[in-house]
């Protein structure tokens, strides 16, 4: 007989019970919800069962870190485990408003945060795809300076659009960006890039105000806002026929995977995208464990094992 259809002893039951009426009937909760604490209830009471536990008013914060990890172990969701927690601190929360115990064991603990799936960057032959702009009115030109940008310097929107014409420096190839935080940092910028920003540069008076100082302006003449380039880039992506969804996130995410593939430098991207911890860069561009040890084997002049040993 599996554990689900055991009965827990009335003193962990009884409890429960109450709790669900309360929740039917002061707290307005979906079925849905009450249904998924139920069944998280019950499940952790067939666990203080098994601990030789007879009363919830046992149950400790190393109790509920360790139901944490269990069900960490067995492969629970981020999602479920959240809902299980949640679960247990309103139950808490309710026997506390009873008088049955003086404190909630599970406000301190957590569960672990849901991964956001990363964005699935453009290959080499898409960016191509998207960036063969040939027109020349000045928004395709501004929009192409803008992709290439991007692309070529990995920069985020927010850095994009705060550029000011001053922070562009032909002559040395770099261009002054700042970042979160108001870090300021410098960031190479040649080739397609460069070329591009040049022929937008000489478009640019057709549509600037002439006391605006950011590089990309809107047809308004102002500096241009990161709706319009969202949108402007995802138009771009339709109508270049690119495959994928196009975001300013997703071409930064692009020059990021395509630099570390060519050069396997986690240290320089790190530096080249404004990064503070390189843990960030590592989770960015899609590093796992065993790559790491590898470049580490092979740059690390203590890795390399001694021969003769």
């Amino acid at each position: 007989m599996s554990e689900s259809v055991i009965p827990l002893p009335n003193s962990l039951q009884k409890p429960l019970e109450r709790f669900y009426e309360y929740l039917r009937s002061e707290k307005g909760l979906s079925l849905h919800t009450q249904r998924n604490y139920k069944q998280q209830l019950e499940t952790m009471g067939h666990h203080l069962v098994h601990l030789g536990l007879k009363e919830w008013s046992q149950v400790d914060a190393g109790w509920v870190r360790q139901l944490a990890s269990k069900g960490m172990r067995d492969g629970m969701k981020a999602s479920s485990l959240a809902t299980r927690l949640s679960s247990l601190r309103s139950f808490f929360d309710f026997l506390i408003l009873r008088g049955e115990m003086s404190a909630n064991p599970a406000k301190g603990v957590s569960a672990p945060r849901k991964k956001r799936p990363l964005p699935k960057n453009l290959d080499v032959d898409e960016v191509g795809q998207l960036l063969d702009v040939n027109e020349d009115d000045p928004l395709s030109i501004r929009d192409r300076a803008m992709m290439e940008l991007m692309y070529g310097a990995g920069l985020r929107l927010a850095e994009l659009v705060s550029i000011n014409v001053k922070d562009v420096s032909f002559l040395s190839g770099e261009l002054r960006v700042v970042g979160k935080g108001d870090k300021e940092r410098k960031v190479p910028f040649t080739g397609m890039a460069a070329e591009w920003v040049g022929k937008w540069l000489k478009v640019r008076g057709t549509l600037a105000k002439p006391d605006e100082p950011g590089l990309f302006v809107s047809k308004l003449g102002v500096r241009i806002s990161h709706r319009n380039v969202q949108k402007r880039m995802a138009e771009w992506g339709q109508k270049q026929a690119v495959a994928s969804h196009i975001s300013p996130h997703k071409l930064r995410h692009s020059f990021a995977t395509h630099v570390l593939e060519s050069s396997n430098n986690l240290r320089a991207v790190q530096e080249l995208l404004g990064h503070e911890n390189i843990s960030t860069t590592q989770i960015y561009t899609h590093l796992d464990f065993q790559h790491l040890a590898e470049v580490y084997d092979q740059a690390h002049p203590r890795a390399k094992k001694r021969g003769g040993n």
